[in-house]
């Protein structure tokens, strides 16, 4: 009868938690981490071309766009590329040459074309999403890094040169404005209705706030040290910067233009996300890898996501604003590798494992995400004795993460 309710409960659960918010974080490496964003789990990881840097999700959520920064010294050419990234499968659909050095990345409002900053070459690509073939290529100056596109698709907005903000004109592809904003500035976001652009300004440790009618800066608000990443919450109340030299995230107040909270972060944060119901934001930390996850409503971090790589950049949009079907952690990778049993069990189950390499970390996550049990794995091949006397019955989840491989799977407690 046990087995029966547990079956039962694990398929009531599955259906009333049929979508789950997925986020895309590029490592900096030669990969795209893959997070549950409902359970803060990893899902698996997916190989793209080397030094991926830039993301952005479609609308629908069927696609990501990543841009692979640079060549692979060791290896044929991975980089000065865009891969292209089914979500219904997580693997690289098509892979498009672009110019050298590609950073940011945008997707305009239908999905139909894609927008790519050329660092190395001082270009815009637009590509034509549907073929997947470069449609114009746009001259800009010295190395264009973040980029954004209007919510009307009127407009791209570009951060480039010491200090500048392109504003090119989707209809003509022609860059109609050049406004004058801080030192290096790098990402760049508009706000929801269209009105204002918020700029980070790497060496001058401010963001300023452009408005979009007048082409002109109307407030400079003084951040951390070396801002980078910045996402503007749906209802457009508030900005959110990273500050990868002073290793915190600003939160700015758009109708005073003022920092109103400042949370520290650990090691180098680089990109940021928000959910589309703005309730929660992923910070992406760069140095020891990982994503913090900060409730939005009272600015604390609530959870801290392993990278599997010790990576974390997500320089863009990497969280999908599409619901598609997931649930608790979803176990596209759960391998044989791994084993638990007895399971079910009651008061304790063996751990035998076949790993790549050392220093590996062992979860357990119930069925609302959250982290109950914490072990470390220091060998490649072993078992380990895991006690969960204190858990209750129910189904959990687990989770063994190192720099090369996420394993996944279900374990079952019965008393």
């Amino acid at each position: 009868m046990k087995k029966i309710i547990t079956i039962l409960v694990l398929a009531f659960f599955l259906a009333m938690n049929s979508d789950a918010q997925t986020a895309y974080v590029t490592d900096g490496h030669n990969s795209v981490w893959v997070i549950n964003a409902v359970t803060n789990t990893s899902i698996t990881l997916i190989p793209v071309g080397y030094n991926p840097v830039g993301v952005s999700v479609s609308p629908d959520g069927t696609k990501v766009y990543v841009t692979n920064n640079s060549d692979n010294p060791d290896t044929a050419n991975t980089g000065n590329t865009v891969s292209i990234i089914n979500t219904a499968t997580n693997t690289v659909s098509n892979t498009i040459t672009v110019g050298p050095g590609p950073n940011g990345i945008c997707v305009n409002s239908d999905g139909s074309k894609v927008y790519v900053a050329n660092s190395g070459y001082e270009t815009v690509n637009i590509v034509d999403a549907l073929a997947d073939t470069i449609l114009a290529t746009i001259n800009l100056w010295n190395s264009p890094t973040g980029i954004a596109v209007s919510p009307n698709d009127s407009n791209i907005y570009v951060t480039y040169g010491p200090n500048k903000v392109g504003v090119i004109n989707t209809a003509t592809n022609s860059v109609t404005a050049s406004i004058t904003v801080g030192t290096a500035p790098n990402g760049i976001a508009v706000t929801p209705d269209g009105t204002k652009l918020y700029v980070a300004n790497g060496y001058d440790s401010t963001v300023s706030v452009i408005n979009t009618n007048t082409n002109t800066v109307v407030s400079t608000i003084l951040v951390g040290h070396i801002p980078k990443g910045v996402c503007i919450s749906p209802d457009g109340n508030r900005v959110y910067v990273v500050n990868y030299g002073s290793s915190s995230l600003s939160v700015i107040s758009t109708s005073t233009n003022t920092v109103i909270a400042t949370i520290p972060c650990i090691s180098l944060p680089w990109g940021v996300s928000i959910t589309p119901d703005g309730s929660k934001v992923y910070v992406a930390i760069d140095c020891h890898g990982g994503v913090y996850v900060i409730n939005t409503a009272t600015n604390t971090i609530t959870d801290t996501i392993l990278s599997p790589t010790n990576g974390s950049i997500g320089f863009g949009n990497f969280i999908s604003t599409y619901t598609q079907p997931a649930g608790i952690p979803i176990f596209t990778n759960e391998s044989s590798s791994v084993s638990l049993y007895p399971n079910p069990t009651t008061y304790w189950f063996t751990l035998s494992y076949h790993l790549s390499i050392t220093n590996s970390i062992f979860k357990i996550i119930d069925i609302t995400g959250r982290n109950v049990y914490t072990k470390n794995i220091n060998g490649t091949e072993g078992k380990e004795t895991i006690d969960v006397s204190n858990l209750n019955s129910g189904i959990y989840f687990y989770q063994i993460t190192n720099e090369k491989e996420v394993l996944q799977g279900k374990v079952i407690i019965e008393k």
